[in-house]
């Protein structure tokens, strides 16, 4: 038997490329069209964020905790667990972010919805962006079929940097709190990714270690 070192991520990889695929296919089939309820709920935190602030608050926080409920029950429980055995896992460690943004979030003077510096917030602005409207197009762009569209709150990647994007643009000091488990997503998917010989494989662990660098810069700055 060979020692673990010697293994590859492709050998511990537990699914084909057209398998991990098809999987998308027939999870956006089975919940459009949900995608643009979706797709309207994801563009709502930026919008209440710059029109009401922290007044906004409660639903920032409720709509990207839907989000990450969604995804743990819709796509790891029901979908994902069919070729990965650790899909429950990651369904649980999503409901876990779930729950730390409704306590965070939720809690008196714990997460206060502020404008934060000017690189942070361009930084979250542009992973916002991102997520909300290059992650459903990125596949097409690469040769993937339209119906493996990644749309955020039914798509891990989006979802996690979505989140991520909020935490920079509101300055919240309880990012620490917050951003581990999606940033830790984003590495496990890039993995992922780069097993199944991917190109994209870099882009979600990529904005999220950007996400990091930049709130670990300003938070150095500001203390």
């Amino acid at each position: 038997m060979s020692e673990w070192w010697t293994y590859s991520l492709q050998d511990l990889l537990m699914f084909s490329p057209q398998t991990y695929y098809r999987l998308f296919e027939r999870y956006n089939a089975d919940l459009w069209p949900a995608h643009l309820l979706a797709l309207a709920l994801g563009a709502s935190p930026l919008i209440l964020f710059f029109r009401d602030g922290d007044r906004a608050r409660p639903w920032i926080v409720a709509i990207l905790a839907a989000g990450w409920v969604a995804v743990a029950w819709f796509y790891f429980w029901t979908r994902y667990a069919s070729i990965h055995l650790a899909a429950p896992y990651f369904a649980l460690a999503f409901v876990v972010e779930s729950l730390l943004l409704l306590g965070v979030g939720l809690s008196h003077g714990s997460f206060i919805l502020a404008r934060s510096g000017r690189w942070r917030q361009r930084t979250g602005l542009g992973i916002f962006l991102f997520a909300l409207g290059v992650c459903p197009i990125l596949g097409l762009a690469l040769g993937r079929n339209w119906t493996q569209a990644e749309v955020i709150g039914l798509a891990p990647d989006p979802t996690a940097l979505a989140t991520l994007a909020v935490l920079l643009l509101t300055g919240t000091r309880r990012f620490w709190v917050l951003a581990p488990i999606p940033i830790l997503w984003c590495l496990i998917s890039g993995a992922t990714l780069w097993a199944m010989a991917s190109p994209d494989f870099f882009v979600a662990p990529g904005l999220a270690l950007l996400a990091a660098l930049v709130a670990s810069l300003e938070g150095t700055k500001q203390g």
